[in-house]
């Protein structure tokens, strides 16, 4: 089987997130700009998951372009990432609505985690499965920004007990990291 499957499931499950999480901010009560200073935490919440979301569409998009062929252990590989994925709207909720408080920003930072995890899951299965000279492991290398991301979360979910805001800058730091774009499966591929 070919990847094209797996892409389209994937895509769909995570426009769903995506429209969950718009829909999670509410209309401003009222008719000045005043009304919408209580939306900002849940606003900027949003902002950072959606980003996320869309780092991972699009690494995931360029990781399937490696894929020649797609086994059982991929397919539920990709399922266990999309539901690291679709526990986004929830966390982005509650960090919006109680953004600094400790609880919500330690369990954003545990589904960042575990969603970083299953998406390294999903590669090293990819890698197995396309053999040792794979284009995917070529591409992704020592992969330091995927260790350093990890860790952050660690660090981001540990600092969240003590400081809400250091383990939001944190989690902000790692997607900033990524928001450059990743060129190494381009070269690959470019370079088959």
């Amino acid at each position: 089987m070919n990847s094209t499957r797996l892409e389209a499931l994937s895509d769909g499950v995570i426009a769903i997130i995506i429209t969950i999480m718009v829909l999670e901010l509410k209309v401003p009560h009222g008719d000045t700009l005043d009304a919408l200073a209580p939306l900002i935490p849940n606003f900027l919440s949003y902002v950072l998951s959606f980003i996320y979301v869309g780092i991972y569409w699009n690494n995931h998009h360029h990781m399937l372009h490696t894929c020649e062929v797609v086994t059982g252990r991929i397919l539920w590989a990709n399922l266990h990432f999309l539901f690291w994925l679709s526990l986004f709207p929830v966390t982005t909720a509650w960090i919006g609505e109680n953004h600094l408080a400790s609880a919500p920003s330690a369990l954003y930072g545990v589904v960042l985690l575990m969603a970083a995890i299953a998406y390294w899951i999903l590669q090293q299965t990819m890698i197995a499965a396309q053999g040792p000279d794979s284009l995917l492991k070529r591409a992704v290398g020592g992969d330091w920004k995927g260790k350093a991301s990890q860790i952050t979360y660690l660090v981001g979910t540990a600092a969240a007990f003590r400081s809400p805001l250091l383990a939001q800058g944190l989690y902000l730091l790692v997607a900033l990291l990524w928001l450059v774009p990743d060129r190494r499966i381009e070269n690959v591929l470019v370079r088959r």
